[in-house]
């Protein structure tokens, strides 16, 4: 059966336009100065990532340019940054440390007061300031412009070697320093500035896709965000192979069938996911992460946003190995380990939901009982060091697993999914902060061998979560908790420890939720296709097919689920998460 999973998911936008292309873009902007003697400021900031050559070269034709100023040109030297964020950065190869930097600390302020005086020294026409931090450079501003880059997109210019990290020139690097660089400092110093100037911005420049610039104003903008919060809303998915990755993901997600495989499809990653606004035949792209920034309560729920502030909390993502291998064996930090090593607020507890499985398929999860964890640790160190073997059967508990098992993961406990299954992980959001322990030998996608994190590893490893604590506690933890004429709700997780909570329905009828003030996110686990409505008809109907996750903003409150098209009459299920509101002091943000 064809596919109906909609990989460019658009949020529509009414009684706002679009500007496309760079002619149009001038003309735009010289109709919003109107500008012919007069002197005029236009400051273009932009985020990490943005090519500023294209917006210079689209922009200095525009009619009554008097200079172009680069903002880079108040950066301090590169050794010096190189020093400053060393912190950071740390000589980890793949952990580093949450900046307390912010992006003025990236200038030098003796250089920024010679481009002022260069700016005030011209004196008609317009003045265009471009680049990451034009913004300190001229704070009174005629005319601000926001240039966005979603991270996703970021990664594959890093990828390519087209860019650098903020305030250096080390496109050649590697991508695993390059990319710890920008999730540790470099996007959290931008994200800053961004916050502090969104509501200020005139007009908003997507150019995400290389010639193919689109330009909306600030009230298209804000409009925008303000309607998503409303109504239930999907992000961009975007997919990637992996050296496990299997090829399920090509078939249901309609992907490029040439790629060898295809590891992970994120489809609810805020961070780094985009959302497309619609207006009219063009689409806009932008951060989702930019909806989390403007409308924390709204989206989150209040005691949401006092506990973590604007991020969003709940991550779900594929893991597909159906036809692949095994995934890593691996752990994840505890609370105070995260807190401490890497100044994160929260941790990452998940839970593996299989939404297929062959026969045979399995996971390891927990430990043998009766190991000796010093035996484990030699073993795991003379693997890694030697390029031997290590006899994962011997110290982690394997267990068969089938289509619609739910296995839970609170942090600390030992785990690796294995081949032939594919996993709707749900979890926390700080998903980079996985200690892998074993990658059975293999090299990664780069032929080289994927970083290893044993020493953090065996500081997290709790060695009591063995076989039976693992059965009594972790693996298909059903508990019916309703049910109504055609539909039953299951409890399904997660583990107590964790600050999120996970509900199933089976249904062939309507099923009534309600966010109850915390943001919703779910998945269509089972069925063609199934339909969210407003009871009260605040939002428009809203259509999901199988395997798409979609969220529910806290404000949305009531809301329906129902078989739909050619699912009618048929059984459907979903998968909810949400955040549990008992307890969540212990999240809240110093």
């Amino acid at each position: 059966m064809k596919t109906n999973f909609e990989k460019l998911p658009v949020i529509p936008v009414k009684g706002h336009d679009c500007s496309t292309g760079w002619q149009a873009i001038r003309e735009k902007i010289g109709s919003a100065i109107k500008t012919s003697h007069e002197k005029k400021v236009v400051v273009v900031e932009c985020y990490h990532g943005v090519n500023t050559g294209e917006i210079r070269d689209g922009m200095a034709a525009m009619e009554g340019i008097g200079a172009v100023i680069d903002a880079d040109r108040a950066l301090l030297p590169q050794e010096r940054i190189a020093e400053m964020v060393y912190p950071y950065v740390t000589d980890d190869p793949v952990f580093g440390y949450i900046t307390s930097l912010r992006l003025a600390d990236f200038f030098d302020p003796e250089k920024i007061t010679a481009l002022q005086e260069e700016i005030a020294a011209v004196s008609q026409g317009i003045v265009l300031v471009i680049g990451t931090g034009a913004s300190l450079v001229w704070p009174e501003q005629s005319l601000l412009i926001y240039a966005d880059m979603p991270r996703w997109e970021i990664q594959l210019r890093f990828r390519a070697n087209t860019i650098s990290n903020l305030g250096v020139s080390n496109a050649t690097d590697e991508f695993a320093y390059q990319y710890k660089r920008a999730f540790f400092v470099d996007w959290r110093v931008c994200d800053m500035q961004k916050r502090h100037i969104f509501p200020a911005c005139d007009y908003f420049l997507d150019t995400t896709l290389a010639g193919r610039p689109k330009l909306i104003s600030g009230a298209a903008m804000h409009g925008a965000l303000q309607h998503a919060v409303t109504r239930p809303f999907r992000v961009v998915p975007f997919f990637d192979p992996g050296p496990w990755g299997g090829q399920w993901l090509k078939e249901v997600c309609d992907l490029d069938r040439s790629q060898p495989n295809f590891a992970w499809g994120f489809d609810c990653v805020p961070e780094e996911n985009s959302l497309l606004l619609g207006f009219g035949d063009s689409t806009f792209e932008i951060p989702s992460i930019n909806l989390v920034f403007r409308h924390p309560q709204a989206l989150l729920g209040e005691q949401v946003y006092e506990a973590f502030g604007a991020e969003f909390p709940i991550r779900f993502d594929f893991l597909d190995t159906m036809g692949g291998g095994n995934l890593s064996l691996q752990v994840h930090p505890l609370l105070a380990y995260i807190r401490e090593k890497f100044g994160m607020s929260y941790t990452q507890d998940e839970s593996y939901y299989f939404l297929e499985a062959k026969e045979g398929a399995f996971v390891y999860l927990g430990l043998k009982e009766n190991i000796n964890p010093a035996a484990m640790v030699q073993q795991l160190q003379l693997a890694q060091e030697e390029g031997g073997d290590f006899d994962a059967e011997a110290f982690v508990a394997k267990w068969p697993v089938k289509k619609h098992d739910h296995v839970l993961i609170p942090a600390g406990t030992v785990h690796c999914s294995g081949a032939d299954s594919v996993v709707l992980e749900i979890s926390a959001t700080p998903y980079i902060f996985t200690f892998k322990l074993w990658d059975w030998g293999r090299m990664g996608l780069d032929g080289k061998p994927r970083p290893i994190s044993l020493e953090h590893g065996r500081n997290v490893i709790q060695w009591d979560r063995t076989t039976q604590w693992t059965k009594e506690h972790i693996i298909n933890q059903v508990e019916q908790v309703a049910e109504g004429e055609g539909w039953r709700e299951e409890k399904t997780g997660l583990h107590p420890d964790s600050f999120i909570e996970t509900r199933r329905h089976w249904f062939t009828g309507t099923v009534e939720h309600h966010t109850n003030g915390v943001v919703n996110v779910l998945n269509l686990i089972e069925g063609r296709e199934a339909i969210v409505e407003s009871p009260s008809g605040a939002f428009e109907p809203y259509i999901i097919h199988y395997a798409e996750t979609f969220i529910v903003p806290a404000a949305a409150g009531a809301y329906t689920v129902r078989p739909h098209g050619e699912s009618e009459g048929r059984p459907c299920a979903t998968i909810k998460a949400y955040v549990r509101t008992q307890n969540l002091i212990r999240y809240r943000l110093n």
